[in-house]
């Protein structure tokens, strides 16, 4: 005869989870502690604009290659190990980046930052899985996610004023504490699934059925079949266009436009990433709203339009004459910080008309796109920054930068034109919309 085991008590709850969504905010701390600190790292490794780049570059290449073989470690060895193992990585990366003597160990060192960071994610969004009833969630998961982004708070004015205040190592040396320290906490906290079950899965309260988490790729689906859906391609394309700008502006060449090219302070130029990230969290939940609410109408009322004003913001400023006014900077970070709550609507597309049995696939498809665009912007900046003869901190320009973002406008511009393209194709194959040849064949019936 088995005992039954007592109810999770809600204070354990909500400890692992609060556990969780701290490691979460220190992995975002550590995937963008270079952003306030770009000029340093230049003048620190003697690297020219290509090479600041391949810094964020092969990082995020790391992070996105490492997505599959997470979601297939988490499906055989649960949360705890996995959240252990990011938070140990991150914290040897910022330690070898601590001490870094030359631009390769720097390179290394973002290797390791970026595999780290890549289990942290998923296996927090496992714990809310396990831990908690489903109605809870989908919002502890935008919580998760909203909360996490205060880490990029965290890698702008406290991790340069640290680093100007001290040293390199000591401001990289401090995040590498506060690795280890979280190595231990998350292993000492977290659980794979809680002490009244035997394994990993998920409770629905209301009914009392209970499902199997599973967080792998899809292997019985392959590339092809997810591919071949219009609305994957879809969803690859909004999740290539609306974010990259954001993303290369906040992980690299921000800080150093809006302090050497635009001439701002350090407080100044982090009052506009604080303005980033803060609106970003705000918008993500109304941006959400509206894609839940409006689910045929994401891509013309919500992502194309949000494509477009980031273009517009860019070209003001790029087109001003002199160094651009404030208000107009924070404009810019205001239409830069919506991106990334609408490339999430790409994981609404590949959710609504993907079939479950491969909607992993999917969706790793999706997220592809991000990081490919945003890996191909940063290192576009780079080249265009050195083909400019400014390449180094001493001969950054405003005029170089201007030249250098204008080397976004052809992604913008694939982006947006594979959107409305592939739009089109996804009506027709739900049957929104009928084939052109249908159209014409009935306009030549009614000729006759």
């Amino acid at each position: 005869m088995t005992t039954a085991l007592p109810p999770v008590r809600p204070w354990h709850l909500w400890l692992v989870w609060g556990v969780g969504v701290a490691a979460y905010v220190l992995s975002v701390t550590n995937r963008t502690s270079l952003a306030a600190v770009g000029v340093d790292a230049a003048v620190r490794f003697d690297a020219d604009a290509s090479t600041l780049s391949m810094f964020a570059v092969i990082q995020l290449f790391v992070y996105g290659a490492m997505q599959v073989p997470v979601g297939l470690l988490l499906d055989r060895f649960g949360a705890r190990p996995m959240i252990t193992i990011g938070m140990f990585l991150m914290a040897v990366g910022q330690l070898v980046m601590a001490f870094a003597p030359d631009v390769g160990t720097a390179i290394l060192a973002r290797m390791l930052v970026g595999a780290g960071d890549a289990a942290i994610f998923p296996s927090v969004l496992r714990v809310v899985a396990v831990w908690f009833p489903e109605r809870q969630a989908p919002l502890l998961v935008q919580l998760t996610g909203i909360v996490g982004q205060t880490g990029q708070l965290l890698a702008i004015l406290p991790m340069a004023a640290l680093l100007h205040a001290t040293t390199w190592s000591v401001a990289f040396g401090s995040l590498a504490g506060l690795g280890v320290l979280f190595t231990l906490l998350t292993f000492a906290v977290i659980r794979n699934h809680p002490p009244d079950r035997s394994a990993d899965v998920s409770v629905d309260t209301a009914t009392g059925a209970m499902h199997v988490v599973t967080s792998a790729a899809d292997l019985r689906v392959g590339f092809r079949e997810s591919w071949a859906h219009p609305a994957t391609r879809l969803a690859f394309w909004s999740h290539f266009t609306a974010p990259f700008s954001g993303t290369a502006f906040i992980l690299l060449w921000g800080f150093p436009f809006l302090t050497v090219g635009e001439g701002l302070t350090p407080a100044m130029a982090s009052l506009v990433f604080s303005v980033y990230v803060v609106f970003g969290m705000l918008t993500g939940p109304v941006i959400g709203m509206l894609s839940s609410r409006h689910p045929m109408r994401r891509s013309r009322m919500l992502v194309l339009p949000i494509i477009g004003i980031q273009v517009l913001a860019w070209l003001a400023v790029i087109a001003w004459p002199g160094a651009a006014p404030l208000w107009l900077l924070l404009v810019l970070a205001l239409a830069l910080s919506t991106g990334g709550p609408a490339s999430m609507i790409g994981f609404d597309h590949a959710r609504t008309f993907n079939p479950s049995h491969r909607l992993s696939t999917a969706t790793g498809i999706v997220n592809v796109g991000g990081f490919l665009a945003a890996l191909l912007a940063i290192l576009f900046i780079g080249i265009a920054m050195d083909v400019q003869g400014a390449g180094t901190p001493d001969t950054y320009s405003l005029d170089a930068f201007r030249m250098a973002f204008l080397t976004q406008v052809p992604l913008w511009l694939l982006g947006a034109g594979f959107i409305v393209f592939e739009r089109k194709r996804t009506r027709v194959h739900i049957g929104l919309d009928e084939p052109r040849s249908s159209r014409r064949a009935r306009r030549d019936r009614a000729a006759d």
